[in-house]
């Protein structure tokens, strides 16, 4: 938005049916959506917020077109490209319904006219179907740019075939391994200050993580504060002197958590205290999370 992009943010309300997310109830999946939409504008006022069901019910041409890129699918590529929806091409279960939800996908693109899409680094391979299938229906190929995936607070597990490269994502699926808008202060606290933060490895560190791609991105600098028999406060301009300290052990995971905490606090709590939840929906965020 900043660079002058015409920013639209697209709530994919039936591909989370399709992905059996929120208990693959749509009425849920309709009352969060709106939570979503909320949000976003909280975040970013000026993007084009534009849901799934609006746009399929005001474009006719859309289950035509979506025929059309079907034709251009084969089953084994359509497969390949299931890691957009955190599965893996060998998995047993896998229906009909997850099968068209990559094709969706590329309908959407098409559908809103994009010369960007923005998404992370998961999806990649349906950013490059969509390249090769645009190219033979003559369609507009946009330019796809693609963001590292913040990994979940929990240990990392391993998957790069699943994760496309990148160690498991922070998920909504698992309460305690994500940061939420709606988490209170000390929520946020607690699950910084439970996170996987091994002492001195910089590998697949999930509090590093979001110190360097959060934190950083909103603060010119990180103060850590401890006991002077600790070696007192200290302040960190830059993401890789904290880090260099951390490898050394000069900086422990117990104060890193701290500080990170702190830090999230303040990015957060401004957006969640202008973000009105009915009691009904956050049940329904609790419950579903």
């Amino acid at each position: 938005v900043k660079a002058g992009v015409d920013c639209t943010v697209f709530l994919a309300d039936w591909h989370t049916l399709l992905n059996e997310k929120l208990g693959g109830n749509f009425e849920t999946i309709r009352k969060v959506s709106k939570y979503y939409e909320d949000a976003f504008r909280l975040v970013c006022p000026e993007a084009n917020i534009v849901l799934g069901t609006d746009l399929y019910n005001s474009k006719k041409e859309y289950w035509s077109e979506l025929v059309q890129i079907t034709k251009h699918m084969t089953l084994a590529r359509t497969k390949k490209t299931l890691t957009i929806m955190g599965r893996k091409e060998g998995d047993e279960k896998i229906d009909l319904g997850h099968l068209l939800y990559p094709a969706m996908q590329a309908a959407d693109i098409h559908s809103l006219d994009l010369d960007i899409v923005h998404a992370g680094m998961d999806q990649r391979k349906i950013h490059m179907l969509v390249k090769d299938i645009f190219k033979k229906m003559k369609w507009k190929i946009p330019v796809a740019v693609h963001h590292k995936l913040l990994p979940g607070l929990t240990k990392p597990v391993e998957d790069l075939e699943k994760y496309g490269g990148e160690i498991a994502k922070m998920s909504k699926s698992d309460p305690n391994a994500g940061i939420f808008i709606h988490n209170s202060d000390d929520e946020i606290r607690a699950k910084i200050n439970k996170g996987f933060c091994e002492e001195g490895s910089t590998e697949n560190n999930p509090v590093l993580e979001i110190t360097k791609h959060v934190v950083f991105h909103e603060f010119d600098s990180i103060t850590v504060e401890r006991p002077e028999k600790f070696g007192g406060d200290v302040s960190y301009g830059s993401f890789e002197s904290l880090e260099s300290d951390f490898s050394q052990k000069k900086l422990h995971p117990t104060d890193l958590k701290q500080a990170v905490g702190e830090s999230l606090v303040k990015i957060v709590s401004p957006v969640r205290e202008k973000l009105a939840l009915s009691d009904e929906l956050s049940n329904l965020i609790k419950n579903n999370y």
